[in-house]
């Protein structure tokens, strides 16, 4: 039975939203700890993005991120600890320090698009594939040209 347009208040859309969200990452980090990487978080993932395969500095981190240089530097540590980072020279300027993926972090990356598929196929399968494609278009039409940002860790804790 459909439910009536005045029985969805405008809040539960952003809840719902959110809801699918939560479910595909929380189902993602379960997958990503079975397959060998049990401390990678939602954060780190934004993160591995951020560095991407060329590196860069804690400073350019931290605005690609929406974050503090402060809070970059000590997220990197943390991925440093864990071997998914790791901070070389600049060759390009001897003051300067990158923050560049490791083996173990191209790795978690690499698995984390797999397991995405994997996750839009499961939602497939329930929802039924032409459903799981308008969702996207839907969602497409109603987001901006430039809706991949890595800024959301800065946009949710500022």
């Amino acid at each position: 039975m459909a439910t009536a347009e005045s029985d969805r208040p405008g809040f539960l859309l952003p809840l719902l939203l959110l809801a699918g969200f939560r479910t595909l990452i929380d189902d993602l980090h379960a997958e990503l700890a079975r397959q060998g990487h049990p401390e990678l978080r939602p954060l780190h993932g934004f993160v591995l993005q951020a560095v991407g395969s060329d590196g860069t500095t804690a400073t350019e981190l931290g605005q690609r991120l929406g974050i503090s240089k402060q809070a970059a530097g000590k997220t990197v540590d943390r991925l440093v600890a864990l071997g998914y980072l790791d901070r070389a020279d600049d060759p390009r300027d001897a003051r300067r320090k990158l923050v560049r993926m490791t083996p173990r972090g191209l790795d978690g990356l690499r698995r984390s698009a797999v397991v995405f598929d994997q996750l839009r196929q499961r939602w497939a399968d329930t929802l039924g594939p032409e459903r799981v494609a308008a969702i996207e278009d839907d969602l497409r039409a109603v987001t901006p040209a430039n809706w991949f940002r890595l800024d959301v860790p800065g946009w949710f804790g500022g």
